[in-house]
Order: C-alpha cells, then structure tokens, then sequence
C-alpha cells in the first residue's frame, strides 16, 4: 500500500527564498496493516503515513487529507496526525501519520476507498492517494452473545437475589421490633395490674385506655379505639370502651374487684397472659 510522487522544486518554493539549485522532494504514502480481527461493533484505528526526503533544514511539506474513509460498513469517527522528522547524512526524513478512528458498524467483505493527500506548492498542488483496502468484518461469536447473555442474567438473578434477602432482613427487624414493642407493653400491663388495689379508679382506668390505644396503633395503625370498633375491626371492646369513656367523664367510685375483673377482660382482648 505504497505510492510515491517526486516533486521538483526551486528552493524558493519550499523555502520562500531566492533561486538556487532545484532540489528533489520524494514523498510516499502508505498505511499500516489493519488489526487480523474486526468484529462488528468494533472500533479500530487505520494508519496512514505520508513520508517525504528532502535536504536537512528545508521546511516541512503541508500534507491536506481531502477524503474521509466512509464506506460501507465503516463510519469514520475520528482523525488526528502525529509529526515525526530524523535527519541523517544530510538528509531529512520527516513523517505525517493520520491516524482515522473507525467504527465497524456492519458485518462482511469491506473496502476502505483510496484515501487523498494534497500537498500545495509553488507549481501547485500534489495529490497522494494510498491503496483500496479489503478485509472482513466479522459476527460477533455465540460464545461472546452467549458470555454477555450470562453475564446479564446473572447480574438479574443476583439482584433479585438481593432484593429478597433484603426483605427477608426488613421482615426480620420488623418483626423483632413488633415482638419487642408487644414485650414492652405486656410488662406495662402487667405492672397495671398491681396498681389495680392502690391507684385512684379514675387514674387506672385511663393508664389501661393509654395501652389499648399503645396496642391498637401496633396493631392496625390508629389509637382511636372508638372509630376502630365501629368499623368492626376491635370486636369485644363495647363494654371496655364504656367503662373508659366514663373514667374520662368523671364516673363514681370503683372498687378493685371491678377493676380487676375491667383488666382480666382486657388481658383476654389484647392476648396479654395473667402473671399470677
């Protein structure tokens, strides 16, 4: 993938000077080889060098790339150039590498059209084009579909996984802090229930209303005792409701074996076991 082009040149054409002895420019292009495999969805890079000889301490040529590497199956999608000069033995050797990014965007036989360099002189322009190059463009392999296949479903069944062990841990907590919540308000209870021969009647009865009501919002959201029971939802609690809607009124007076008995009807509604 080689062309050449000899220029000849007064010096005041590459150097803006006066007159001298014309000078030979030889300039050549070609491009690198291409990765051995391309698959499509790849992107890959085609190298192109334009390298021109000429006495040391002349000034650079301007190398112009006037055509893209469009084609089918091929989207370019990127350019850039990389400089590089060695002088030896009086001679000077400098390199313009362009440097195109390409996308396989097509699987098959694919030619990268003859890529076009102008390099502008006094005498006018020189064109320098590089070689059509074919190559394949390949499916990607089932072991790669199958691999990215896996590789999605076991990071679906891995968060899956980890939303039912996250459940399962708020499940948990949940219910240790339900069983801790019904151990703390047992034991209020029953300490309630040693209150019952010394505690003004008015007094107990609304501490025992404030657990039905501590008790209720564990267990259905809502403390309003009577809403619950008209809806259905606290069955057995008419009378234990009336004997707290009259301890907040200012009922008469109690003795404790009636409070006794309003705790036992309690403890058998909330499921709260007696101390004895």
């Amino acid at each position: 993938m080689m062309n050449e082009e000899v220029l000849e040149q007064s010096s005041a054409s590459v150097e803006g000077s006066a007159a001298v002895e014309p000078a030979q420019i030889k300039v050549s292009v070609h491009a690198d080889a291409l990765p051995e495999t391309i698959v499509k969805g790849d992107t890959f890079e085609y190298r192109v060098n334009v390298t021109w000889e000429a006495s040391a301490g002349r000034n650079a040529l301007l190398v112009v790339p006037t055509s893209s590497a469009n084609t089918k199956g091929v989207t370019q999608i990127g350019l850039r150039e990389e400089h590089s000069q060695v002088v030896h033995n009086g001679k000077s050797v400098s390199n313009t590498q362009f440097v195109y990014k390409l996308l396989a965007d097509d699987s098959g036989n694919v030619s990268i059209p003859a890529l076009h360099f102008q390099i502008p002189s006094a005498e006018g322009a020189v064109e320098v084009q590089t070689d059509i190059v074919s190559f394949r463009i390949e499916e990607p392999s089932d072991t790669v579909q199958f691999l990215i296949l896996g590789v999605c479903v076991f990071g679906i069944v891995l968060g899956a996984l980890l939303v039912v062990l996250q459940k399962k841990r708020s499940s948990e907590a949940k219910k240790k802090a339900v069983k801790q919540e019904d151990a703390e308000l047992a034991e209020e209870f029953l300490l309630l229930k040693k209150r019952i021969a010394k505690a003004d009647s008015r007094a107990w009865l609304l501490d025992l209303e404030k657990i039905c009501k501590s008790w209720a919002m564990m267990r259905y959201g809502s403390d309003n005792l009577e809403e619950l029971a008209k809806a259905g939802t606290l069955e057995g609690f008419d009378s234990l409701l009336e004997e707290f809607a009259h301890a907040r009124y200012g009922g008469g007076e109690r003795d404790a074996f009636q409070n006794k008995e309003t705790w036992k009807t309690a403890a058998k509604l909330l499921n709260i076991e007696e101390d004895e």
